[in-house]
This record gives structure tokens, sequence and C-alpha cells, in this order.
């Protein structure tokens, strides 16, 4: 470890893209563990290493890339379901896109869990086809521990890494510990500012803004007072998509912390606005409903 750059207190990786192992032509440089232990992982410019780091501090965990992809338990005909006859979308024609970042459609189900001290999430496109994962990074035995036996999630900071069926790192959502109010911060694979997602309120219908660049691109609203289903709206106050909560059955939604939600983007949409738009409906149970836990 002592001939490596030190990695960031902040985790921020490098100004580079996230390499998938069989590339060669990147530099040696911290990226974000495409296995999800850890917050980075050391990539030597032709393969991945053993050396990772977690908020700043780095240690040794062998390379082993498979099952990096939160699995999902849906089969296809039930995610049809939830996207024909739960939120009322009509399922369009033709050959699915593997690319989650560029679906019309996208089904989030969060993995059935007793007790939740991991968050994990598998992503469908329209078709039941799994695009892709949401899955926490950077936790310590310790901070698994203190939520299992405590309900202090609020004060908590929550890294979530959005990767592909490859398991490749798309973007990183930061959700710092607050007090009220929810700000995550949204970035790239490579560590890149994207935006990010500001709780505007805590009383009413939850609000928040999306933002980049120092300016406001859009809104999430919610549509009543237990922020089930959400309107996002561009500057100028027009609808551009929808997230919808989905109903598992009174056993699921008693006994596990599952949540499911339908996203659909109505029209195509210029970076970063679709990055937060797509990052919304990926981080509505860190922002808002962690602390229920």
């Amino acid at each position: 470890m002592t001939d490596l750059p030190s990695p960031s207190a902040d985790d921020g990786g490098p100004a580079a893209p996230t390499p998938p192992a069989s590339t060669s032509a990147i530099p040696p440089a911290w990226h974000p563990d495409p296995q999800g232990h850890h917050q980075l992982r050391w990539w030597d410019g032709e393969a991945w290493t053993d050396n990772v780091s977690s908020n700043g501090v780095a240690s040794l965990d062998p390379v082993d890339m498979s099952g990096t992809v939160p699995v999902g338990q849906q089969p296809a005909d039930k995610i049809r379901h939830q996207v024909e006859q739960q939120a009322g979308l009509s399922v369009g024609e033709g050959p699915a896109s593997s690319d989650l970042l560029h679906q019309r459609i996208l089904v989030v189900n969060q993995k059935w869990k007793l007790i939740e001290v991991n968050n994990e999430y598998a992503v469908y496109d329209q078709h039941g086809t799994q695009v892709g994962g949401v899955r926490q990074v950077g936790q310590s035995t310790l901070k698994k521990a203190v939520r299992l036996f405590s309900n202090i999630d609020q004060f908590l900071t929550h890294t979530l890494q959005v990767v592909d069926v490859s398991g490749q790192v798309l973007m990183v959502m930061t959700r710092p510990a607050k007090f009220m109010k929810s700000r995550l911060n949204i970035t790239d694979g490579a560590g890149r500012p994207i935006g990010e997602i500001v709780q505007q309120n805590v009383i009413g219908k939850i609000r928040f803004s999306l933002e980049a660049g120092g300016q406001t691109l859009g809104s999430i609203n919610a549509e009543n007072w237990r922020a089930w289903n959400f309107a996002i709206r561009d500057a100028a106050g027009d609808e551009i998509a929808r997230v919808t909560k989905t109903w598992e059955g009174l056993a699921k939604a008693m006994f596990t912390t599952a949540d499911n939600y339908v996203l659909q983007i109505h029209r195509p949409l210029p970076d970063p606005l679709r990055q937060l738009v797509v990052a919304s409906a990926l981080c509505i149970d860190t922002a808002l409903k962690q602390d229920d836990g």
C-alpha cells in the first residue's frame, strides 16, 4: 500500500472513466470499487487489485468480480404487472435496451429483508429484464450493528452505487448524515459531480430541488403527505417524469423493508437533468423512507 497514492478522505475518485477489468488504456488510479464492498479500489493500469479504501482508510480485500450486482427476485411477468397494472403504463414494443441510464421506464425493487442493514435494489426495464442494481457501499461492521439495534439511519451517511448488469459503476449517490432535511450528492462513476437532490421542506407534501452547476434544473414533488407518488418537473414547471410506488401486498408491507417504484420519463432529456431524474427514482427510499425503519 505504501507505493500507492493515498485515497482522499472524502473518497472522491479521479476525473477519469471507471475502467472495466479488461481495459488497459486507463492509467493506475483509485476508482469506485466494482465489487461494491468498499468505496474505492486500486486499478493498476491492467487489472483491479486487492487494494481498497473506505472513508479514506486503505486496506486489502481480494478481488472477486462475481455477485457484484444485487440480483432481482421478481420474474418478468411480475415486473410487467407493476408497469401495466399498478403504474398504469403501456409497455413499449421492440427490443429492450440494456442501458440503464437511457430507459423510458425503470422499475426499482428493493430486496426483501426482515431487517435491513445494507440497502440493495434491483433495477429492471419495462419488459422485466434486469438492467442493473443499486448497492450500498462503505459500511463498517460497527455501522451495520448500529443500524441493526437502533433507529438512527438519518444520523448516518449513506453511499449507494448505481451499477449496470456487469457491475460497472454508473453513478454514486451519497446522502450525508442529516437532522431534518436530506441532501444527496450525485456523481458519475469516476467521481465527477453531476448535481444534487435537495429536500426543501419537512411539513406537508415533500419537495426536492434538482440542482447542478449552481442552477435549479427541476423539482421532485410528492403528490400526498405520505410521499408515495412523485411528479418530476423541469425548471419551467412542466412534468417530465413520474415516480409511482407499487403495492406488494399487506404481508410484505408489514414484515419486510421492501419498497418498489416505477419511473416513467415522458420525453428525452439532456444531461445532467436526465441523470438527476434517474437518480431521483433510485434514491427516494434513502432520502425519505430510511428514517422510518
